[in-house]
C-alpha cells in the first residue's frame, strides 16, 4: 500500500519504511509528524473522497539538513552586467512508519 502526500507545495509517494526528504518543517528529530494525505494506492486502489478524511500517513523526522549549492548566474550582453548568487535548500528528512486508510 502506497499514499500520495503533500507537503511544502510538492506531492511524494509514500511507502511504509521509506524516507523522504521534503521542504523544511518545524520539528524535532525523533519527534512524530502527520502528512496531508492526497490519495492512498495499492493493488486495488480505493479513492473516495469520504475515506480521504480518515486516512493517515505517520511520519518520524531522522534529520534536517541542507541540500547541495545551486548557483544562480544572470548575464546581460552589452552592458557588463553579470551576477552570481548561490543557494542551499534546507529540508527535514522523514521516515513513514505508518500508512492508516
Amino acid at each position: 500500500m502506497y499514499a500520495i502526500v503533500k507537503s511544502g507545495g510538492k506531492q511524494y509517494r509514500a511507502e511504509e519504511g521509506a524516507t523522504l526528504r521534503l521542504e523544511q518543517l518545524d520539528a524535532e528529530v525523533g519527534s512524530t509528524v502527520e502528512l496531508d494525505v492526497k490519495m492512498i494506492g495499492g493493488d486495488s486502489p480505493k479513492v473516495v473522497a469520504a475515506d480521504l478524511g480518515k486516512a493517515k500517513v505517520e511520519a518520524e523526522v531522522v534529520a534536517h539538513g541542507k541540500g547541495p549549492k545551486i548557483y544562480v548566474r544572470k548575464f546581460k550582453a552589452k552592458s557588463n552586467y553579470r551576477r552570481r548568487n548561490g543557494h542551499r535548500q534546507l529540508y527535514t528528512e522523514v521516515r513513514v512508519t505508518r500508512i492508516q486508510g
